[in-house]
Formats: structure tokens, sequence, C-alpha cells
């Protein structure tokens, strides 16, 4: 029985600070886009559902007022923004760990959309909405001819 050759372990990556500099930069400018370019906007949390027939995105918007989101779909970017205000205390405000202040959400949904038929929902904090599929990009179940 013969025993495995040792081997020697491969070199180590070089550390190259350079490139670390280069990643925060680029993350620093991803974060910079996602905010619209102003760092006092806040970004919601948010799932993205793709079904048959649409997409569907919900948003977390506690305390969010109808008339103070405004949801836009423009050639295929969905971009919803707004502000929640700060609500008036009588007392001496402690701690804060709800999110207020203006925030920004988008996202690129592929394929071919319905634009005409988009529909947006606001009900107990949670902002829905649903873009429907064009005709064409729905998926479709093809039948295997003989």
């Amino acid at each position: 029985m013969a025993l495995p050759a040792p081997t020697r372990p491969k070199a180590a990556e070089r550390w190259d600070p350079f490139r670390e500099l280069e990643e925060l930069q680029e993350r620093f400018a991803r974060l910079w886009q996602e905010t619209g370019g102003s760092l006092d906007r806040w970004v919601p949390l948010a799932d993205l559902e793709e079904t048959d027939d649409a997409f569907v995105v919900e948003l977390e918007l506690p305390g969010a007022a109808r008339d103070d989101v405004d949801v836009q779909l423009d050639d295929g970017m969905l971009t919803i923004s707004g502000e929640i205000k700060e609500r008036e205390r009588a007392g001496i405000l402690r701690r804060r760990t709800r999110k207020v202040g203006k925030f920004r959400y988008s996202v690129s949904l592929p394929g071919e959309l319905d634009e005409d038929h988009v529909e947006a929902t606001l009900s107990e904090g949670v902002l829905t909405v649903r873009a429907p599929k064009s005709a064409q990009s729905r998926r479709r179940r093809i039948p295997i001819g003989r």
C-alpha cells in the first residue's frame, strides 16, 4: 500500500492594499447610487418575487402615509421613494430604532412588462407593487410533439 506523496501548499495570495481600496470604493459607489446620491436616505427592507405572470415587490414601510410614497416604473426600472415623517412627541425621545426620513428603493425588472396594469397598495405598513409581465414574456409550458 502506497502512502500519498506529500504536497506543498499553494502559495498564499499576496495581500494587495490597493485592491482592497478599489473594492471599498466600488461598494461606496454602489451605496451612493442606491441612495440617489444622498446619504440622508435609507433603503427599506424588501422582497422581490417572480410568479408566472408578474413580479411582486413588497417593501416594509411602517408609519408611511400613501401621499408620502412615490412609485415609478420607467423602462423596467421600478423606483419607490418617499419619506416617513417623524411624529410629534409629548415626551423626551430616549431611544429610536425605527427608520424615519427619506427612503429610496430601486430594482430592475427583467423582460417586458405590462406597464399599464401595474398596481400598488399600502396596507399594514407593507407596500406591495405588482407588475404584470406582458403576454410575450410570460413563461409557458411547451408540449412536446410526436
